[in-house]
């Protein structure tokens, strides 16, 4: 089978590393991927220099070269409507349509979606006007959650411990309108350990993954600012299992048939962002598509073969994926200025010399050398019998690296093994 992975980053390139071990895959396509993805697992890779919301050019790429199943990463991609692009020219793609991507691309409609059917998640008031939401803040106080209405690359939601923290916060979506012209979310503080759920889902049938957590905060010690994820690990010994059986049941399939109830089935990845609260599993938010970097950590402890569990699923046949007993854990090596302003193109040295697995989020070849070329640049996955085995697997595997000009967290997995 021709496969094309569409996206450049981590998250893709743990894809194309998972479809590489499928006895079905013969061909790779990234479109556009990075330089770190030209080689995996002996499958030919072609880097396809087409931008990941580029519909009509991927589209004919696909159906020029003979693409058999195309699966998207990036969230903006799906919501702009890669899926009905390539719908409407009969070719196989594993994503939602724009309709239902707007289960991550509009938190106002994931909420209503949420509340109308029963889905357990924090209470919330929306605002479109920083007056009207300063007067809440100042009627309900912190700790509260602030969340950007629409797409903001991991980086749009502010847990805000004190009012001013919040206050920043509106200031920075409403008044400087840093992430667009969207609204705004004010959103309960709920508390509790966060888990990821991913689910393959074609309409009614979800079929859960195992559970990851990932870390948001940029420094240790959960401390700093959010980012996209400074790293993952799986299993999450913290969640209990009834629990996590539950959330399935009444978290991610109740959304699932929510969707085809509304009209817009889903078909994709299905990702739930939960907290474990006193009064059981919530809602935090939900994604369209594989979270990055838990992606990074789950399939890796993924056993069976992806590209045929998808064909299944896509064919309305059962699906029983199987996983290895053992724990991964990965470690996001990062820009140093990361989320804020950062350079590129510092020398990245050793790479040879690291055993582990390892994913690159954000480089390229420049005169022949691997050089930064984006916030998050690298990621390592360590594994091993326990989470303690694995955690000293990943960071034996990134001290290796030489470049004075990327950090990383010391303690990525700390809470789980502590």
């Amino acid at each position: 089978m021709k496969i094309l992975i569409i996206g450049r980053g981590g998250r893709e390139h743990a894809i194309a590393w998972k479809a590489a071990q499928s006895p079905l895959t013969t061909q790779l396509y990234i479109a556009p991927g990075n330089d770190g993805m030209r080689t995996i697992n002996n499958v030919p890779v072609e880097l396809v220099p087409i931008d990941e919301q580029d519909s009509e050019a991927l589209v004919a790429f696909a159906r020029d070269h003979a693409v058999d199943l195309t699966i998207v990463g990036p969230e903006a991609a799906l919501i702009n409507g890669i899926a009905n692009r390539f719908h409407e020219a009969g070719l196989t793609i594993f994503a939602p349509t724009a309709e239902a991507a707007s289960i991550e691309g509009s938190k106002q409609f994931a909420k209503d979606l949420m509340i109308k059917y029963n889905i357990p998640t924090a209470t919330f008031q929306i605002f479109d006007q920083y007056e009207k939401a300063s007067a809440y803040l100042k009627e309900v106080g912190a700790p509260i959650v602030i969340k950007y209405d629409g797409i903001a690359a991991g980086k749009g939601v502010v847990v805000a411990m004190t009012i001013e923290e919040a206050d920043q916060a509106l200031r920075d979506m409403l008044l400087d309108h840093n992430f667009g012209d969207g609204k705004v979310l004010m959103e309960e503080f709920l508390q509790g350990p966060e888990f990821s759920l991913l689910t393959l889902v074609n309409g009614r049938q979800v079929v859960p993954l195992v559970i990851a957590q990932d870390h948001k905060r940029a420094y240790d010690g959960d401390k700093g600012p959010n980012t996209g994820g400074m790293g993952a690990y799986s299993p999450v010994p913290v969640i209990p299992q009834e629990q996590v059986d539950w959330a399935v049941k009444h978290i991610m399939q109740a959304t699932a048939d929510a969707m085809v109830e509304e009209g817009c089935p889903f078909t994709g990845i299905l990702y739930g962002g939960l907290m474990l609260t006193a009064q059981g599993p919530k809602v935090i938010e939900f994604n369209a598509r594989f979270g990055d970097p838990e992606t990074e950590v789950v399939l890796p402890k993924m056993k069976s073969d992806l590209i045929q569990h998808i064909l299944d699923l896509l064919a309305n046949k059962p699906v029983t994926p199987e996983f290895y007993d053992e724990a991964f854990l990965g470690v996001v090596l990062a820009a140093k200025g990361y989320p804020g302003k950062y350079g590129k193109g510092f020398p990245i040295r050793n790479l040879d010399h690291v055993t582990q697995t390892v994913f690159h989020m954000g480089t390229k070849i420049k005169d022949g050398e691997c050089v930064s070329n984006g916030g998050r640049v690298l990621f390592v996955v360590g594994k091993g019998k326990t989470l303690a085995e694995a955690q000293r697997d990943a960071y034996e595997g990134v001290h290796k690296i030489a470049c004075p000009d990327l950090f990383f967290r010391e303690d990525i997995g700390w809470q789980a093994i502590r």
